[in-house]
């Protein structure tokens, strides 16, 4: 790697804002706001998604047919069975 070109990669907490959940890892993503975890502070990132919180990994997610899209198809190309 070439010096002096790549953002210096450091610890960092990830925090849920829906569920407060916290995450520390390192990354390249800074911040003026900082958390003390564990006696040691690190800078503060908020995320709107992580995976506390998304339905895809909380088995909360439900398929919405709002529009009849299916129902639209269906009449559109028929049932071929």
């Amino acid at each position: 790697m070439r010096r002096g070109i790549h953002p210096p990669y450091a610890p960092v907490v990830f925090r849920d804002r829906s569920t407060g959940d916290l995450t520390l890892t390192r990354s390249t993503m800074t911040s003026d706001r900082t958390i003390e975890l564990d006696g040691t502070t690190y800078p503060v990132v908020d995320v709107d998604v992580s995976t506390a919180s998304h339905p895809f990994w909380t088995g909360r997610g439900r398929v919405v047919d709002s529009e009849g899209r299916v129902e639209r198809f269906r009449r559109r190309y028929g049932s071929r069975a």
